[in-house]
C-alpha cells in the first residue's frame, strides 16, 4: 500500500491510494468515519433556558459543535482511571450564560479548558428577543461516530476508483466525445482525441464519451475506452476542524492494524498457532 498526496493540510486532504484493494479502501473510509474519537457534548445541565428552544433541542445543537479535540490528554470514560465517573481527564466541561436581545453562539461557550474551545466562534445556537435568558453547564466526552454522528472527525470521506482512459487507433478525431465529456478530460489532438495534461483524475467514469463515439457510427465498439483500476483509488477526507485530517488517517490506519493483529491473534488460538506460522 502507498498514499501519494495532491493537498494535504489541516482541513482537507487528496490522495491517491494505491496497490490496495476495495475491501482496505473501504474499510479505510469506515474507520476515519466511524471509529476515530472526538470530543462531543453528551451531558446539559440547564439552569434556566426560556428561549423558543426546548431543552432536548438546545441540547441536541450543543452537541452538534465540533470541538478542538487533543487525542493525547483526553482517553474515553471507560478507560479512564476514574471508572466513568468523570474527571478532567475523560470529560471536558463547558458554561454558557446569554441574555437577550442577541443570538447565542458557540464562542459563548465557554470551556474549561481552552483547548478544547469549539472549533469555530460564529456558529449560531438560538436566538434570544428582550427578557430571555440561557443559563447551563455541558460535559463533553470522547467517543467516535459509531456511537453517534456528533462524534464523527469528518464532514465528508469517499473515494472512487482511478480511471483508466484508453484511445485506440480507429479514432477518427471527430470531436463527438470531446463535446460531450462534462469534466474537460478530452481534448482534440491533430490525428486523435487526447487526454488533458492533470485532467485524468477528474474524471466521473461517466462514460458519455463511450456513448457520443458510438453515436458517430464508428461501429459497434468505441474508440475510446474508460475503466477503473482496482487496485488505486482516489480520496478526499475534509475534517471538521476537531482534529487536523493528518492525525484522523494516521488514527484509522493504527486502528485497522490493531484490529488485523487481534483478529490473527484470535484466529491463532483457534488453530494453534499455524495462522501465525502462514503469515509470516
Amino acid at each position: 500500500m502507498n498514499i501519494a498526496f495532491s493537498r494535504l493540510d489541516d482541513t482537507i486532504a487528496r490522495f491517491t491510494l494505491g496497490d490496495s484493494s476495495p475491501a482496505f479502501a473501504n474499510a479505510f473510509r469506515r474507520t476515519m468515519i466511524g471509529e476515530v474519537p472526538t470530543l462531543a457534548i453528551e451531558d446539559v445541565r440547564i439552569y434556566d433556558n426560556n428561549s423558543a428552544l426546548f431543552d432536548e433541542m438546545l441540547a441536541h445543537r450543543l452537541g452538534l459543535i465540533p470541538l478542538t479535540t487533543d487525542l493525547r490528554t483526553y482517553v474515553r470514560m471507560e478507560e479512564c482511571t476514574c471508572g466513568g465517573e468523570g474527571c478532567p481527564g475523560c470529560c471536558a466541561t463547558y458554561t454558557l450564560s446569554v441574555e437577550g436581545p442577541r443570538t447565542v453562539c458557540s464562542s459563548d461557550l465557554i470551556p474549561q479548558d481552552p483547548a478544547t474551545a469549539p472549533v469555530h466562534d460564529n456558529i449560531p445556537i438560538v436566538k434570544l428577543v428582550e427578557d430571555q435568558k440561557v443559563v447551563l453547564e455541558a460535559r463533553a466526552v470522547l467517543n467516535t461516530g459509531k456511537e453517534h454522528a456528533k462524534w464523527q472527525p469528518t464532514l465528508a470521506c469517499g473515494y472512487k476508483s482511478y480511471p483508466v482512459i484508453t484511445i485506440d487507433d480507429r479514432c477518427d478525431a471527430c470531436g463527438m466525445c470531446v463535446d460531450e465529456c462534462p469534466r474537460g478530460v478530452l481534448a482534440l489532438g491533430s490525428r486523435s482525441v487526447e487526454i488533458v495534461e492533470a485532467k485524468l483524475e477528474d474524471c466521473s467514469l461517466c462514460k458519455l464519451c463511450e456513448k457520443a463515439c458510438l453515436a458517430g457510427g464508428i461501429g459497434e465498439n468505441p474508440a475510446i475506452h474508460i475503466n477503473q483500476d482496482d487496485t488505486r483509488y482516489l480520496f478526499v477526507v475534509e475534517s471538521d476542524g476537531s482534529l487536523p485530517v493528518r492525525e484522523i488517517m494516521e488514527y484509522a490506519l493504527l486502528r485497522i492494524k490493531k484490529k488485523s493483529e487481534d483478529l490473527v491473534d484470535i484466529l491463532n488460538d483457534i488453530s494453534g498457532g499455524t495462522v501465525h506460522e502462514a503469515s509470516s
